[in-house]
């Protein structure tokens, strides 16, 4: 479970993340990922779909999608905003190998930058 400072919670943050942030689609995801120049920790948040099922299958995804991104909190850039999309038939896919390779392309694309400046 990621800690309450790793979270993101204001509808800001996630506009900022997917309008404006690196983005990487899977079959089932979409990783956005905006780097800030503050020194605060990287920050997470997850939308998903109502098309992905009900109340009780959103939730489930969400906790798979959560337990993946603990595993890579660490490796995030610092003032990363993080933002996990699930689209529509994400319920039953491989989250752990998928989110995995979401955020590690993020992560590759977001140091190819750095690079480039």
């Amino acid at each position: 479970m990621l800690a309450k400072s790793a979270r993101l919670t204001e509808s800001g943050d996630f506009a900022r993340a997917t309008k404006s942030g690196i983005r990487y689609s899977s079959t089932n995801f979409v990783g956005y990922l905006y780097l800030t120049d503050t020194d605060q920790p990287a920050r997470a948040g997850l939308i998903i779909s109502k098309a992905v099922g009900s109340s009780v299958a959103r939730h489930r995804l969400a906790r798979k999608i959560r337990h993946c991104i603990f595993g890579h909190y660490a490796s995030l850039p610092t003032g990363g905003l993080l933002v996990i999309r699930g689209l529509n038939k994400s319920a039953d896919a491989d989250c752990k190998e998928e989110i995995s390779t979401v955020i590690a392309n993020l992560i590759r694309k977001a140091k190819d930058r750095a690079e480039m400046k």
